[in-house]
């Protein structure tokens, strides 16, 4: 089954301005995500214009099929971060229920949690 990331590629954290950046803060990271999937065959990563967090940007979802789904924001757009939420997405991959053991969080998605939803159900 396929891992997706979500990314924002709208969100701008406070301070960001259309005069200083030429990109958005969430297309800063989705390049840096896209960077650091290269290789990887079974997690993939959209785009999306506004999920709706802006007052957590830079916000991305983990989710699959038939599992828990993830939400995380107040990224710093950077290579750091998007490694994290890519290592978050390996783990997350491997995991049947999509629940990941806090012990093998990587450190920088730590605090970065918004909120977990339920898969939704597979039947009426």
């Amino acid at each position: 089954m396929t891992t997706w990331i979500t990314v924002c590629d709208t969100c701008k954290r406070e301070g960001w301005s259309a005069d200083t950046h030429p990109l958005t803060d969430g297309e800063v990271l989705v390049g840096h995500v896209e960077a650091a999937l290269e290789g990887q065959n079974d997690i993939k990563m959209r785009r999306v214009s506004c999920m709706m967090g802006c007052a957590r940007a830079c916000n991305v979802a983990i989710q699959g099929d038939n599992k828990l789904h993830y939400v995380l924001g107040q990224f710093t757009p950077d290579r750091d971060a998007a490694e994290a939420i890519v290592g978050y997405a390996r783990e997350y991959e491997t995991s049947e229920t999509g629940q990941v053991p806090y012990r093998t969080w990587p450190q920088g998605v730590k605090g970065h949690f918004t909120s977990r939803t339920l898969p939704l159900p597979t039947d009426d």
